[in-house]
C-alpha cells in the first residue's frame, strides 16, 4: 500500500483569522502519540502531541489569510491548498477529511476521517495547533476581540465585540452572521 497523506484544515468556519490547511504523512512509528480528532482533546493534550508530530512527520501546513478567503473565496482556497499537497506528496494516496475534493482528481474523500485515518488526525493537530498559536499572537494586536479564549469563531463574546468594535484586520468580511449583518456588515462598509 502507498505511503499516506492526510489533508485537514483549521479555521474554516472562523469570523476572522486565517483558513490552516495542513498535509501530513509519517515518516516512522506514530503509534504512542494518541492521536485523534484534534476537536476530541485537550488544549495541552493537543500542543503536546503536536511537539511530537513536528519531529516525527512530513507535513505541509498552508495558510490563506482572511483578504484570500473575502477574495476568492473558502472552496477556491481549499481548492488550491490540495493542488499545493498532492504535488508535495505526490508519492502518496492523498487522504482529506470531508465529502468533497474540489476538483482535484486522484484525492480519496473520508467524512471524519480525522476520527479514523492517523495521518488525518496528525493533520488536524497540527492545523489547529497551528492557527491556535497563530490567534493567541493575535490576542496582543488586538485585545478588546478575545482572540486567545475563541480563536475567532463566532461565540458570543466575538459577536459583541464585532458589534461594539467594529471589524478589523482579521476579520472575513465576506461572512455575514445573520446577528451582525445590519451592524457590522451592511451599507456603511
Amino acid at each position: 500500500m502507498a505511503n499516506i497523506c492526510g489533508v485537514d484544515e483549521a479555521g474554516r468556519g472562523a469570523l476572522a483569522g486565517e483558513l490552516v490547511v495542513c498535509g501530513c504523512a509519517f515518516n516512522g512509528d506514530t503509534s504512542e502519540l494518541g492521536l485523534k480528532d484534534s476537536k476530541k482533546l485537550t488544549p495541552k493534550a493537543r500542543e503536546k502531541i503536536y511537539l511530537n508530530l513536528v519531529e516525527k512527520c512530513e507535513f505541509i501546513t498552508i495558510y490563506f489569510n482572511n483578504k484570500i478567503i473575502d477574495e476568492i473565496g473558502l472552496s477556491n482556497c481549499l481548492r488550491q491548498a490540495l493542488r499545493v499537497i498532492k504535488f508535495h506528496f505526490k508519492e502518496h494516496k492523498i487522504i482529506y477529511d470531508g465529502n468533497c475534493d474540489y476538483g482535484i482528481k486522484g484525492i480519496t474523500t473520508i467524512v471524519k476521517a480525522d476520527a479514523k485515518v492517523p495521518e488525518v488526525s496528525a493533520a488536524s493537530i497540527i492545523a489547529k495547533v497551528s492557527r491556535d498559536m497563530q490567534m493567541r499572537s493575535f490576542d496582543y494586536l488586538y485585545p478588546n476581540f478575545g482572540y486567545a479564549k475563541h480563536k475567532g469563531y463566532g461565540v458570543k463574546v466575538h459577536i459583541e465585540a464585532l458589534r461594539k468594535y467594529g471589524s478589523n484586520e482579521l476579520t472575513r468580511l465576506s461572512f455575514k452572521p445573520k446577528a451582525l449583518q445590519s451592524s457590522l456588515f451592511g451599507d456603511e462598509i
